[in-house]
Order: structure tokens, then C-alpha cells, then sequence
């Protein structure tokens, strides 16, 4: 899952006009692609991927330049923040396993983090309406039910699909 969004969104990246130090993207080949970013570290590789979504997201919500950097942060801070609150549910389980009472407080729990994420969702889109308009906070959130979609969609036609269905809050 983590390998498709990350080739997902390079790909989209190298579309834009992302930059790094001085490799010109549109310009190389993949295979020159490929090997520029296996010679970054794992840190630079991460600030790469988070430069190419942020460029992905400001291209598709045509975001006012004097508005972009503020957005960015407050972008960030609810990806970090729906992140934290994923992380309060551990999916690794198989409920065939489970007693009735470990099966009711699973899911017991998985309708909690729903709803925390839902609620974080809630706030930060009253924030980004202070930046953006809020057609613009509603696009983000229809493209990134579309790319979750899509890498769900990748996902049962057989890329990855070796660890069994994955249970989401």
C-alpha cells in the first residue's frame, strides 16, 4: 500500500513543476527518476514525497499563492493529526480469533477513532475555510476520497494483496 501511494504520488510530482536542488523532474527519464531518489535517505525520500503531495494538492485546489504557505501548514498539521488519531487503532487482528466480548470492543473501538477522525475532519476544515473557500475544502476532501479509491482499488486487483484484508476504523 505504502510502495503505491509512493509511486502514485512521485509520479504526479514529477508532473509538476517540483524541484529539488537542482534536478529539473519533467526532464529526466524514469529510470534516471528512479535512481535519483534511491540515492536519498530515508529522510530526504519522506520530505520529497510530502514536497510532491503538497504541489499535487496546491495544483489541484489552484490555491492563491499568498495563501500557500499557510494552507501548507494547516494541510500538514490535519494529515499529521488524522494520522495520530489512525494510529489509536491497531487493524492487525483476525476477527475469527476474537471472543464475542474482544470482538464487540473492536469494533466498539474502530466506531470511536471513526469518529475522532471525523470529528479532527470537522475542525480542520473549519480552519481551512479561514485560508481557502470552502468549495476549495470540499474538493480536497472529494480528491482524497478519490485517491483512496483508486489505491484500494490497485490494491484488490492484486498489488499487495498477500496480507489479507486489512481492517479500517
Amino acid at each position: 500500500m505504502k510502495k503505491i501511494l509512493l509511486t502514485f504520488l512521485i509520479i504526479y510530482g514529477f508532473g509538476l513543476n517540483a524541484q529539488r536542488t537542482d534536478y529539473d523532474w519533467k526532464k529526466m527519464d524514469p529510470k534516471q527518476r528512479k535512481e535519483v531518489i534511491n540515492n536519498l535517505s530515508p529522510e530526504e525520500r519522506k520530505e520529497l514525497l510530502k514536497k510532491f503531495r503538497d504541489n499535487m494538492i496546491m495544483d489541484n485546489l489552484n490555491v492563491d499563492p499568498n495563501d500557500k504557505a499557510e494552507f501548507t501548514q494547516l494541510y500538514n498539521e490535519y494529515i499529521e493529526s488524522q494520522k495520530q488519531i489512525k494510529k489509536q487503532f491497531d487493524p492487525n487482528y483476525d476477527p475469527e480469533t476474537l471472543t464475542d466480548e474482544e470482538a464487540k470492543a473492536k469494533l466498539q473501538q474502530s466506531f470511536e477513532v471513526g469518529q475522532k477522525l471525523l470529528d479532527n475532519r470537522k475542525k480542520y476544515a473549519d480552519k481551512m475555510q479561514q485560508v481557502i473557500p470552502c468549495q476549495k475544502v470540499l474538493k480536497l476532501f472529494q480528491s482524497e476520497s478519490m485517491m483512496r479509491d483508486k489505491m484500494n482499488e490497485r490494491k484488490t486487483h492484486g498489488h499487495n494483496n498477500t496480507s489479507g484484508p486489512k481492517q479500517n476504523p
